[in-house]
Formats: structure tokens, sequence, C-alpha cells
């Protein structure tokens, strides 16, 4: 018999202080269609019927014994405790009326287990795999915990990228002339592609000193949100030297992905190219559409190298391939998370950065109706109150991003390779993961 606490065996044992086989089998109290005495055997010229036969095997214990024991017979088991297996009572119960115990009541169903205990959870996020909802929260919780530090970073980078924006700009590649050919349909081809190549030029220019800002941002709010899950404040001048021996790293990490969806997208697109005509169109429109695929698979595939680079203190080759290696079966999750977390980033960015861009249009020289003019310049006072609203925005953006980078890296690290034992040793968790308790993973 098992004594086990919570169980009740099944009556599969044979009766107490009888062997099986026996001619006379000990009869149960509580028999079924008769009162004939024990010591009496039953009568059935029918051959066996509804009542017992010597060639059964003797009964188990379905029931306690109405009277007092042989001698020599080995007293019955104890009555199974509260816990799987126990039949609710019969009376009234705290939860219900009689004979509803009610699962989880005392004495009633499940009484004996009140499922696993919470995860710990000794910064912004529990040790556990997460959900979606866990993840943003995670990253909302940084910027709301640790403000100064994440507001601190966010803000001088932001306005040091907008100040080198607005400058580049006013100064430099403010040459509105030069791209009314795009919309000319008089122009001729080497005026159509001079004022394209200008476009390209400005966003170019543009684009890169954005990136370095973000980056930058990225590498500090990494060390910031690594330390917030493990519940420890961490500073800017801290986290700027966690993070500066891995910033190059970082850089040439994001330049070589950048260059690998470039070469892709060319390789995809180029041979409509060259083809040209109807059949070189429709080409380019598959290489078009595939290269996006492609850049898409690769993007997803490297998005935990940054953080892992910056957290493991790894190479490029080696943070890529550990990132190949944690999203491997969980594409589409890192992929709906990662554009998720973008989308609600940027729409809050844009919330704020449209109504600075139209105040501005407003109160420059041209008005309204020159913002909707792509050939006329606003001047400085426009690009000083966007530039206002840009910086801003970033403030939503820089940290969202960033944070929900590194819950995901930490995410999938909990799933598969038990990284919430270690998070919580570090945070110093009393008894996590030890024998006799049950880690939140």
């Amino acid at each position: 018999m098992n004594d086990t606490p919570g169980w009740a065996s099944p009556g599969s044992a044979p009766s107490d202080g009888q062997e099986p086989g026996t001619s006379t089998p000990p009869e149960p109290a509580d028999r079924p269609g008769g009162t004939q005495p024990a010591d009496q055997p039953a009568k059935n010229p029918q051959g066996p019927g509804p009542q017992w036969s010597p060639q059964q095997p003797p009964p188990g214990q379905w029931s306690a014994p109405t009277g007092p024991p042989n001698p020599g017979q080995a007293p019955p088991p104890p009555p199974p405790g509260p816990g799987w297996g126990t039949r609710p009572p019969t009376g009234p119960g705290p939860t219900g009326p009689a004979g509803h115990g009610g699962y989880g009541a005392p004495g009633g169903w499940g009484g004996g287990w009140g499922g696993p205990p919470p995860a710990a959870k000794p910064g912004v996020i529990p040790l556990r795999p997460l959900g979606v909802g866990e993840i943003l929260d995670g990253a909302v919780s940084t910027m709301r915990t640790y403000w100064r530090t994440v507001l601190g970073i966010s803000l001088t980078v932001a306005i040091v990228i907008e100040v080198i924006v607005v400058l580049l700009q006013g100064l430099v590649l403010d040459d509105s002339a030069s791209t009314t050919a795009l919309g000319d349909a008089s122009a001729t081809v080497d005026e159509q592609l001079d004022a394209m190549g200008s476009v390209l030029l400005s966003s170019g220019v543009i684009f890169l000193v954005s990136l370095v800002g973000t980056i930058t941002a990225t590498a500090l709010l990494t060390a910031v949100t690594s330390r917030a899950v493990l519940g420890k404040p961490v500073t800017t001048g801290e986290a700027w030297r966690d993070a500066r021996p891995q910033l190059l790293k970082l850089f040439g990490l994001i330049l070589l992905l950048l260059a690998m969806v470039t070469v892709v997208a060319l390789i995809c697109v180029l041979p409509g190219a060259l083809l040209g005509g109807a059949a070189g169109d429709a080409l380019t429109a598959v290489g078009s559409i595939g290269s996006i695929v492609v850049a898409a698979s690769l993007l997803v595939r490297f998005s935990l190298a940054p953080p892992t680079l910056m957290l493991e203190k790894q190479g490029i080759r080696k943070a890529m391939a550990r990132s190949a290696k944690l999203v491997r079966g969980s594409w589409w999750r890192v992929f709906g998370i990662q554009v998720l977390s973008l989308i609600i980033a940027n729409v809050v960015a844009l919330i704020i950065a449209v109504p600075f861009a139209l105040v501005g249009a407003a109160v420059s020289p041209g008005g309204l109706s020159a913002f909707a003019d792509a050939d006329t310049d606003l001047g400085w006072t426009y690009l000083i109150v966007s530039g206002i609203g840009s910086v801003i925005g970033s403030l939503i953006t820089f940290p969202i991003t960033a944070g929900v980078a590194v819950l995901l890296y930490v995410d999938q690290r909990i799933r598969r390779e038990a990284l919430d034992l270690d998070l919580a040793r570090a945070a110093g968790v009393q008894g996590y993961g030890t024998p006799g308790t049950t880690p939140g993973s």
C-alpha cells in the first residue's frame, strides 16, 4: 500500500490475513443482494450470478470493516488525507451548498495542491518565460523606474542627433531647387536623375547621423535594461563604462547587417533592371518582393545579435551565430514582437512629432500652405520647432526599442538555457532553483 499523503491507492492488494485462492474469502459488509452470514458459503444452483464465487480473487480495500478484526489480522490502513483522490465532503462547505465542497476547498478536490509558487521578480520582469505583454511592460517599467538614467541617455543622444540634422538641413542640404525636377513632367532625364541623387544624398546623410545616435543610445540603454532585470540601478557613467568597450563592435555589426541587406536587394533587383522592357519590369517587381522577404528573414535572424554582443562581450561573428541559435524555432514570435514594438514606439513618436511640425509650419513665413508644397523652403523656424518634436519622440522610441530587444534576448535564453537560475543567483534570490523548490521557469 502506498501511504503517500494525498493519494488513495486502488484496491489491488489481497485482503489482510487471507491468502489468495482460499475457499471462504471474507465478504464485504455492504454485500449487495443478501444478508447471509460470512461463515456460510453462498449457494446458487444457477451458477455464479450476482453473489460472490469461491473462484474470485479476494476483494480489495473498498471499505473499512464494520466489526472487530479477527485475531492476528493486520489493522486496516488509515483513511487517505485531503488531496488528490479524496471525495468532496457531503456536508455544508464554505464554498457551496451541502455535498459540494468545491475545487480547492479544505478536504475537497485539489485541497492538497495550491499550484506552483510564483516566479521570483527581483526587477522589472518575472524570472520565467515571458509573454508579449510582459516584455512590453518590462521595457516601459524600465523607463518608469530608472527614468533619470533613461531620460538622461535618451535626451542627450536625441539632442545631439537633432542639432546635427538641423544644421545639415539648414546649411548643407538645403537645395530645394534641385528637387523641383522630380515633379516636372517636362524635365529631362538628366535633371530627374540629378534631383533623385540630391534627395538620396540628403536622406542618406541624415540616416547615417540618426543611425550613429541610435546605436549609441541602444548600447547605453542595453546596460540599463540588463541591470533593471536584476533590480539594480545604474548611472549614466556606469552604463557608458560598461558599453564603451563594445561600442565599435556594435557599429561594425550594424554596418555589416546593412551591407548584407543592400547586397541582397541588388542581387534580387539587378537582373530585372538589366533586362529592361516589360519582362524586366515584371522580373524587377518579383525581385523586389523577394528582396524584402530575404532581408526581413536575415534581420530577424540576427536581431538578437546587438544585445548578445553587448551583454556577453562577444565578437561580431559569435554574436550573430548566437542570435541565429536563439531565434531558431521562434522566428515568427521574435518577428511579431519586434514589429509590434516598432509600431507602438513609432506611432507614439509620430503623434508627438506631427503637432510640432504643424506648429513649426504655421509660424514659418510661408504658413501651412508652404508645408504642403515640397519645393518651398520653410526656414530655420520650422526646422527648430520640428526638431524639438523629434527629440521628444526619441525619448519614447529609444528606450522601447532597446528594452524590447534586451528582454527578448533574456526571454529566449530563459526558455532555452535556464538563464533564470543565473539571474536569480545574481539578484541574490535565496533558495531559487535549489532542491526542494520549484523555479519559475
